[in-house]
């Protein structure tokens, strides 16, 4: 048995475009639907979102036979709970803010194994490693792992810079909504002001040959960061689209109720 091969790592290496969409009902079942459904990646949150360790195991084993990938965004960059979810089988990350280069180094050595980093050996343990059964999974799983940090404050974008030149990292994801709350403008991801500082950073990670990621929920806005220079976009949210479907149903049927109220007088 080898170690799985990481096909998101390659498509953004090749410079292949990746649709994905957002995970947040904790649930294996709707995972499994919507992996189903065509989506390049998946994005499990494990920031916002009610998930745990075992929330996620459920969600990875759901997935796992489907065309689509599993990322898993965690709580933060602390090198013990990273150790974890890799440990799980997580082989595609992604840390939200991150502000400054050391703490970019930080979280690419939490990811590897010795020398390289300073990811615990656990494997009789792991299902990453099948449990020992995988061979040569020490040597091949810090080349099958894939590590997207997410910039989303004006320090993080101040020090982007420093953090492209980290190696390690296969891409930069652009949190518009918090970027823009740091910016002043909370709750406006679109103002003007929020869109030029994402566009400049679009373009200067672009010229680093790091992929760019984000999420845009809406078909224009989405088309609009493709047409930017953004390689992987999450176009979609699971609790979002239930949301509208739930209350579109029962618009639509108060409407043909009233339509039928009308057409009696």
């Amino acid at each position: 048995m080898e170690t799985p091969h990481n096909p998101f790592k390659q498509a953004l290496k090749d410079g292949k475009q990746q649709y994905g969409y957002w995970l947040g009902l904790c649930s294996p079942l709707s995972a499994e639907l919507c992996a189903y459904a065509g989506y390049d990646w998946l994005l499990i949150d494990a920031e916002h979102a009610p998930n745990d360790i075992n929330t996620v195991l459920a969600q990875l084993q759901a997935i796992a036979a489907t065309p689509s990938h599993a990322v898993v965004r965690l709580v933060n960059d602390d090198p013990a709970i990273i150790k974890q979810y890799l440990d799980i089988g997580v082989q595609s990350l992604l840390i939200p803010m991150i502000e400054t280069a050391q703490q970019a180094k930080n979280t690419v050595r939490a990811t590897q194994y010795p020398p390289r980093g300073i990811r615990g050996v656990g494997t009789a343990l792991a299902r990453a490693a099948r449990w020992n059964m995988v061979d040569n999974y020490l040597k091949d799983a810090n080349d099958e792992l894939c590590l997207i940090i997410q910039i989303e404050s004006v320090k993080g974008i101040e020090n982007l810079d420093g953090i492209l030149a980290v190696e390690g990292i296969d891409g930069i994801f652009i949190g518009p909504a918090d970027l823009a709350a740091t910016m002043g403008h909370l709750g406006n991801p679109t103002h003007p002001d929020v869109q030029v500082i994402i566009k400049r950073a679009i373009k200067k990670i672009s010229a680093s040959n790091k992929a760019v990621g984000t999420l845009a929920v809406g078909k224009e806005v989405a088309q609009a960061y493709e047409e930017a220079g953004v390689q992987f976009i999450a176009i979609g949210v699971d609790t979002l689209s239930l949301a509208y479907a739930a209350r579109q149903i029962l618009a639509d049927c108060h409407n043909l109720k009233d339509k039928v109220l009308r057409s009696a007088y």
